[in-house]
């Protein structure tokens, strides 16, 4: 059974159809590159998978549980959208990290007022019944994630003193602390230069060798045919390509495929 199956999301924006239809599994362990043109779709998609947006037709299913259904005329509550959410963690563009924590406290934030609320709630969070011993495994497993993205030096930094390159790993970091079933890239190098850029795709590469599922938006078409299971070709809301990287980005058979990757070949 795949870890994430995903079936005809459709999301339009007022009369514009930005989605018409995504269809595609993913096994656990995989890493599947989402890769074409600006407005393809390709962030929505990202952004419907981590119920950002809603999508208005089709159904997500993680671990064989449902988690979206269009078809269901119940509207989810917050609580539900947030309970979905830790399936998915998503590593952004631009970082987004609080700069007025520390590097450790954006990691740790989450969790802990996770915990906070399942001990208030249920009398325990991950077989601890006190939150301060709570904090305490949270802050562990925190400092065991700064040393995998290389900076444990640097846990008690403010945002502002760290590089492009050093923040968008303590965003991969944060999105690891929540332990998701699937970590979701949103063209996690588009604001990082050349230099900072390799830092940051020799981490994913790691994960990669640590088994993690993985869904990359990306436009770093040499990293995607060396990391990726799959690559998927969007252009205009659809599927237009998918299959392994040596098809997909190796001999495109779709004539999109081939114009898109074209703009690439000749940079």
């Amino acid at each position: 059974m795949a870890l994430l199956t995903v079936e005809n999301i459709k999301k339009s924006f007022g009369k514009t159809e930005v989605l018409k239809g995504i269809t595609f599994s993913l096994e656990k362990g995989e890493v599947l590159s989402i890769i074409g043109s600006s407005g393809s779709g390709k962030t929505t998609l990202l952004r419907c998978l981590n119920f950002l947006e809603t999508p208005q037709m089709g159904c997500i299913t993680v671990n064989g549980e449902t988690l979206f259904d269009a078809a269901d005329s119940r509207t989810l509550s917050e609580a539900a959208i947030r309970l979905n959410r830790l399936h998915f963690g998503l590593v952004f563009q631009q970082f987004n990290l609080f700069p007025q924590y520390t590097v450790k406290q954006n990691i740790t934030l989450a969790e802990e007022l996770l915990a906070k609320e399942h001990i208030k709630k249920t009398g325990s969070y991950c077989g601890h019944t006190d939150y301060h011993e709570a904090v305490a495994a949270i802050d562990k497993k925190a400092d065991g994630l700064l040393e995998e993205v290389g900076l444990s030096d640097k846990r008690d930094n403010y945002p502002c003193q760290l590089s492009g390159g050093q923040q968008q790993r303590v965003a991969i970091a944060r999105a690891l602390a929540m332990e998701p079933d699937i970590l979701c890239f949103d063209e996690p190098t588009s604001a990082l230069d050349p230099e900072l850029t390799g830092e940051v795709l020799r981490v994913i590469r790691e994960l990669k060798k640590a088994g993690r599922t993985m869904i990359i938006v990306t436009h770093e078409m040499e990293f995607a045919r060396d990391v990726s299971d799959t690559v998927m070709f969007m252009d205009g809301g659809v599927v237009a390509e998918m299959g392994p990287p040596e098809q997909v980005i190796g001999n495109p058979q779709n004539s999109r495929t081939k114009e898109f990757l074209s703009r690439f070949n000749e940079r």
